[in-house]
């Protein structure tokens, strides 16, 4: 799930970080993706005001990595039932949240999958989620977008369009990546800034949701294919 970048990336307290991701969230399977177990919240306002006081500073990142956005289990589900996207391939799974899709590409055989994210949190619950699914996902505290994610072969994303701002770089960023000859497969429910012409439909899903985030208990979710 992606957001604001911050002006700086925090660093990494991994045992701190860890051990918070375990007393806040419950390890289970991920609903449209039994597959994959996630560590996740039930309360995303609760866990958010819980990040700030335990870190002692406010404007913190929401907890993106605790919850698995619609988004994000398309491309999953995606990536899950068909294998040759990624087997044998090196992925990026970008504004990875708890990372779900690289451990679904992890799972499916991807040669390697590193998962960036701009919230250290993330980071530790990437790793967490990967071990907890028998997988090895590289977490990485990094902003890469305004490069072209090499050298990874294929690049994933959920939930991305999510706001102008960020569309309006994570667009280029993903033209880059298929400009050098990437596969780039994103998952969308319907969100206001996702150019949908510049994008080719691959599969449509009805993915189940937290209702208090969605406003709703099930999203139509496109996985699209650029170009």
């Amino acid at each position: 799930m992606l957001r604001s970048m911050p002006s700086e990336l925090r660093t990494l307290q991994p045992a701190e970080d860890l051990a918070f991701i375990r007393r806040e969230t419950e390890l289970k399977p991920v609903p449209f993706v039994p597959e994959i177990n996630l560590h996740m919240a039930e309360d995303a306002i609760a866990l958010w005001e819980t990040t700030e006081r335990a870190r002692g500073q406010a404007g913190l990142p929401p907890p993106f990595w605790a919850f698995a956005w619609a988004g994000g289990v398309a491309v999953a589900r995606y990536v899950l039932d068909h294998p040759e996207l990624v087997a044998g391939r090196t992925v990026l799974d970008v504004a990875a949240g708890s990372g779900l899709v690289g451990v679904a590409a992890a799972l499916r055989g991807a040669a390697s999958v590193r998962a960036a994210e701009i919230d250290a949190y993330a980071v530790a619950a990437i790793g967490l989620n990967a071990e907890d699914n028998g997988v090895r996902v590289e977490g990485a505290l990094v902003d890469l977008v305004d490069g072209d994610g090499a050298p990874a072969e294929v690049v994933l994303a959920g939930d991305v369009f999510y706001e102008r701002a960020m569309a309006a770089r994570f667009l280029p960023f993903l033209e880059r990546a298929a400009a050098r000859g990437a596969t780039v497969v994103v998952g969308d429910p319907g969100r206001a800034y996702l150019p949908r012409d510049r994008f080719t439909a691959v599969a449509a899903y009805q993915v189940p949701v937290v209702a208090d985030l969605e406003d709703t208990a099930v999203k139509t979710t496109t996985v699209w294919r650029l170009g």
